[in-house]
């Protein structure tokens, strides 16, 4: 018995020994990783303005040093603050890129301005400095998206190292766990003393996160035992999962679930408006001539009003009047949308069928947008009737309805990924309904700058009739 006992032991210690070399590895393995990515926007800064001034014949090779070596500092600290150093950059795609952007542009902006107050602006070259930003902003785009992809192929798409600690026969829940650890006896957290902990701080060394599955009524326990891990610690709570909590907070001094919040702060809110009214007008005053063609055109072909007025839902889940030139025939008008437009649908007219494939009849919204009911960027309105595979949109997939925490826009994610056009599947909903969430989750001005951009792309598709 004494051997057998010997025996589990010095297994159960090889087996920590291991998971815990594992863990480290991997958490070693990213911060080298991330570090290769800080010298990478180093050297992006530096050989951009090295490329302008190769360009410019530029001589004096300590001019563009000088800048660049006022410029990366400054970038550095931009990027630590904005976490564009952050493992969210492996977690979300599309995340790292707008952060190191957002902090290249302000220190771009802080430069300029330290370079005109200090009154040296006569010693550094406009045009090299212009040309040289630009090469950058290209050179960080390009490395970081090739070196976000090479990372997350690397770490098989987990940059962190998560432990799930199974306590009984509580079932394992889903998920890419590093290391997976059966409590048993020697992992006891009613046995409070410094040995235990001593084991559970060896079995957690160099995770990032640990997961405990036990029975309800060890919860507090566990919790207990790791509140002093100096870890990222959960418990499983699978009768929660019906109400997708986002966080816990406190009512007095009861703890409640958030099972909802706004996707946009205050700050971002007020951006986002900006973009909208700036890009809305210029659209306006660029499109006056166009606008006014179609509805010359639309007036002279068929009889009836130019402009379609239509119930959709915004946000809030609140029903707004939606503007768009009109494609069909007065007489064949679907305010409910309640029959897809085939193609060669005999309700549309000729002038219809060109401004939906060419989405010029979307442009009376712009007007939706300074009203404040919509936005250049967010998940596109629905008719209240619209279907996929004759079932109501909301009836399809209860997600739905958490689309519309934000405004609806022009165009949006889904838009720009091809999802566009009829809906005659259940799968063409969800896919775009992923694409909704998704970016109501990973919201950035410069994200909606890429919308906007990646948008006239989109349109060459004949999705759409």
């Amino acid at each position: 018995m004494n051997y057998l006992f010997r025996h589990s032991s010095i297994a159960t210690e090889q087996s920590q020994a291991s998971g815990t070399g594992a863990l480290k590895s991997k958490r070693t393995f990213r911060q080298r990783l991330l570090l290769l990515l800080i010298a990478a926007d180093i050297v992006s800064i530096y050989l951009g303005f090295f490329l302008a001034a190769a360009i410019y014949n530029i001589i004096d090779y300590g001019h563009w040093i000088a800048m660049a070596t006022a410029l990366f500092p400054i970038y550095l600290l931009g990027a630590a603050k904005s976490r564009a150093y952050s493992g969210e950059i492996l977690l979300f795609r599309g995340v790292g890129t707008p952060r190191a952007l957002n902090a290249f542009f302000t220190s771009i902006g802080i430069l300029t301005l330290s370079v005109f107050l200090l009154k040296i602006s006569d010693d550094f070259s406009r045009v090299n400095f212009a040309v040289g930003s630009l090469f950058v902003l290209v050179l960080l785009v390009l490395s970081r998206e090739m070196f976000v992809r090479v990372l997350r192929h690397v770490l098989h798409g987990e940059p962190y190292s998560a432990v799930l600690i199974a306590d009984g026969s509580t079932a394992h829940p889903p998920g890419n766990f590093t290391s997976v650890i059966s409590a048993e006896s020697w992992l006891d957290p009613d046995s409070d003393c410094p040995k235990m902990y001593d084991r559970l701080a060896n079995a957690l060394g160099g995770a990032d996160r640990v997961v405990i599955a036990c029975a309800p009524e060890r919860r507090e326990r566990w919790a207990h035992a790791l509140k002093g891990a100096n870890i990222r610690s959960e418990v499983i709570a699978p009768e929660l999962a019906g109400l997708a909590p986002l966080a816990i907070s406190a009512s007095s001094t009861t703890p409640t679930l958030v099972i909802a919040d706004g996707p946009l702060g205050p700050f971002n809110e007020f951006m986002k408006r900006c973009f909208d009214i700036v890009t809305a007008s210029l659209a306006l005053v660029l499109l006056a001539p166009v606008m006014l063609v179609v509805a010359i055109a639309i007036k002279m072909e068929s009889p009836g009003a130019v402009l379609f007025i239509q119930e959709r839902i915004g946000r809030g889940n609140r029903v707004f009047r939606m503007l768009k030139f009109r494609s069909m025939h007065t007489r064949q008008l679907d305010h409910n949308a309640s029959k897809l437009v085939t193609r060669n649908d005999a309700r549309v007219t000729r002038v219809g069928r060109f401004i939906r494939r060419t989405s010029l009849d979307e442009l009376p919204q712009l007007f939706n947008v300074l009203w404040g009911q919509m936005s250049i960027v967010g998940p596109r309105p629905h008719a209240l009737g619209a279907t996929a595979n004759q079932k109501l949109y909301w009836e399809v997939d209860a997600r739905y309805w958490h689309r519309h925490a934000v405004k609806p826009g022009l165009t949006g994610l889904a838009q720009v990924r091809g999802l566009r056009g009829n809906t005659e599947r259940e799968q063409d909903l969800t896919k775009r309904l992923h694409a909704d969430l998704e970016y109501l989750h990973g919201w950035s001005i410069w994200r909606d700058v890429l919308i906007v951009l990646r948008t006239f792309y989109a349109l060459a598709s004949n999705r759409a009739y």
